[in-house]
């Protein structure tokens, strides 16, 4: 039955959909099932004839989707459409949810119209088994993290062991994929990839959480990693951004990397995400050396005060002796930073943009701190009533009534917390010294128009 199982993602932006990549080279590499993903973002498809056509064509017997919280109604109508599909082919196309919406809401979400199962925690191997015992060999009573409903009741299988030997995992299948159709702002118009190495984060952050993929560091080797991305060099890739959480936990596997890469000779430009107190010069200057440009790094806020709240076990002298090592070696260096956390104030988010503007990097992404759920905040939120009820359950429940974001708005209202995020962007980017250095980079009139085109949506 399940020789045709198809992946749509609903969760990323315009980078490519890795969590179902691993997902279809699993497949692929155990089993003689066709597969196929489609990334409906990329190819423009929206809810219309265009997206029925190409579930058409591929004729699907499952389809699995990628949800998150935030992509629930958007995953939802999706399945419709799908659902529209198995009418006219007048046969069952078996509809299957995986990511962290299913996995914080398993119940809720196996109750929704039109999905037929819920797969828990890391997918690889409980997919394979699901579309195995579709086939009729196997139990589902038997599928580790599988969720299913039988006879009028449900069924919560629970969630296996972590993988821990992720090499052996086979590279993302990326030619499921017009890879030639990625790239990034920061890009430069570069052919780019995303790359996971590593899964499970050990810092506790209290706005952030990763249910499904655990607190406990995995990585790929040294060895593996440069596999892939020499894998994806031959592919025409120009750009690869490591899309770990954080990518230099492990200071010997980093300084391992960049050696191989060096060693092997490899040419290309590549990005990480890191954090300020798992780096130092010697690592610094080893990625460097081995073609890493761009490093993004968490700074969340520009107080002692806010980084506690937060949770984030960092301390400005830190952020600043670190971002003054990366900028004397030539990176370029993207900010991460977050306003609206429990007790913040006007002052408190006023400090946040000085030390920004004085951190000076070369580019910052700023937003308004969401509660998500099973997150620490939230349950503060909870606790103390800035949330009245738990709205996210109540979403997950009843999706159809939508949903209104929540923020942590006890010392600062909605509107002055947006008020200050734009007042943060365009006082960062809107320094006469910062845009000067950005027109002096400018290599191309593609280049011009590109940034043009986005400090005027910030500034306007």
């Amino acid at each position: 039955m399940a020789d045709n199982p198809t992946f749509i993602d609903e969760e990323r932006g315009h980078n490519p959909p890795l969590g179902l990549l691993y997902l279809a080279s699993y497949i692929k590499q155990n089993s003689n099932h066709q597969v196929y993903v489609l990334d409906a973002q990329v190819d423009c498809l929206g809810y219309d004839d265009d997206f029925l056509k190409r579930i058409e064509d591929i004729g699907p017997d499952v389809v699995g989707v990628s949800a998150m919280t935030f992509t629930l109604i958007d995953v939802l109508k999706t399945i419709k459409l799908v659902q529209k599909v198995s009418k006219k082919f007048d046969r069952k196309i078996i509809t299957v949810l995986g990511g962290s919406h299913p996995h914080l809401y398993p119940e809720e979400t196996i109750c929704l119209e039109n999905i037929d199962f819920v797969v828990k925690g890391e997918g690889e191997v409980s997919f394979l088994k699901l579309l195995e015992a579709l086939d009729g060999n196997g139990n589902f009573s038997e599928i580790k993290g599988l969720v299913y409903r039988k006879d009028g009741q449900i069924f919560n299988n629970p969630v296996g062991d972590l993988n821990e030997n992720l090499d052996g995992l086979p590279f993302p299948d990326r030619e499921l994929l017009p890879v030639n159709k990625y790239n990034s702002l920061l890009g430069a118009g570069r052919i780019v990839t995303t790359m996971i190495t590593s899964r499970g984060c050990p810092f506790q952050c209290s706005f952030c959480n990763r249910p499904h993929l655990g607190k406990r560091f995995r990585y790929h080797s040294a060895l593996r990693v440069v596999d892939e991305m020499e894998a994806c060099i031959k592919m025409g890739i120009e750009e690869i951004l490591i899309y770990d959480d954080t990518f230099t936990i492990n200071r010997q596997r980093v300084l391992d990397v960049c050696s191989e890469i060096n060693k092997r000779n490899l040419k290309f430009i590549w990005d990480i995400r890191a954090r300020v107190d798992t780096v130092d010069a010697e690592v610094l200057k080893a990625l460097m050396s081995a073609g890493c440009t761009r490093i993004h790094f968490g700074v969340e806020a520009g107080t002692e005060k806010i980084l506690r709240v937060l949770n984030k076990g960092i301390h400005l002298d830190q952020i600043e002796k670190t971002f003054k090592i990366a900028k004397e070696l030539g990176f370029e260096i993207l900010g991460y930073f977050i306003i609206g956390a429990p007790e913040e104030t006007k002052e408190d988010i006023l400090a946040t943009i000085k030390f920004a503007k004085k951190l000076n990097p070369d580019y910052v992404h700023i937003t308004i701190l969401t509660p998500y759920p099973a997150t620490e905040i939230y349950a503060r939120a909870l606790k103390e009533g800035v949330i009245d009820h738990d709205y996210y359950l109540e979403f997950a429940r009843h999706p159809e009534n939508g949903v209104e974001i929540r923020y942590w708005d006890k010392e600062l209202s909605k509107q002055e917390l947006f008020g200050l995020l734009g007042r943060f962007y365009r006082e960062f980017y809107g320094r006469p010294s910062y845009i000067l250095k950005q027109l002096l980079k400018i290599r191309s009139v593609k280049d011009l128009l590109k940034k043009a085109r986005a400090g005027y949506k910030i500034l306007r």
